[in-house]
């Protein structure tokens, strides 16, 4: 299997909540800055698919956690093609500890969308490529 990407995270005092753990909505956060990074590592920068006319809209995810992570923690985010469909494709995210230990795991679905305002679009070749092959990281 190939390794997905990875991209590291720093957690910051802000992020911590009175429980002494990062409160649930930074995890849609750093989701987000990794998926715009992976598509990056890929040939992909975010501002050049919107100039070829096309963005992305989250439209589901299902989040599971398994352990809290607290201030000073270095973790990683980790990235990888789950699904590929006609207008929409799906992620998964893990925020991993010591590189191993799984404290969270995501899957996001995202449409494609035109940035002209037409609506959902066809998957086209250039975001297709950037996604690759899917390799789901959770079942």
């Amino acid at each position: 299997m190939t390794e997905p990407f990875t991209m590291p995270v720093a957690v910051r005092y802000l992020e911590v909540d009175a429980q002494g753990v990062v409160f649930n909505a930074w995890y849609m956060a750093w989701f987000d800055e990794a998926m715009a990074a992976f598509l990056a590592d890929r040939g992909l920068p975010y501002q050049s698919m919107m100039d070829a006319g096309y963005d992305v809209q989250l439209v589901h995810t299902e989040m599971d956690w398994m352990a809290g992570v607290g201030f000073g923690d270095r973790i990683e985010v980790a990235v990888s093609t789950a699904r590929i469909g006609r207008t929409s494709f799906a992620l998964d995210f893990q925020v991993r500890r010591d590189g191993t230990d799984v404290t969270c795991a995501a899957r996001t679905v995202y449409v494609v969308i035109g940035t002209d305002g037409s609506g959902k679009r066809a998957i086209p070749p250039l975001i297709a490529a950037a996604l690759g092959e899917p390799v789901p990281l959770q079942r």
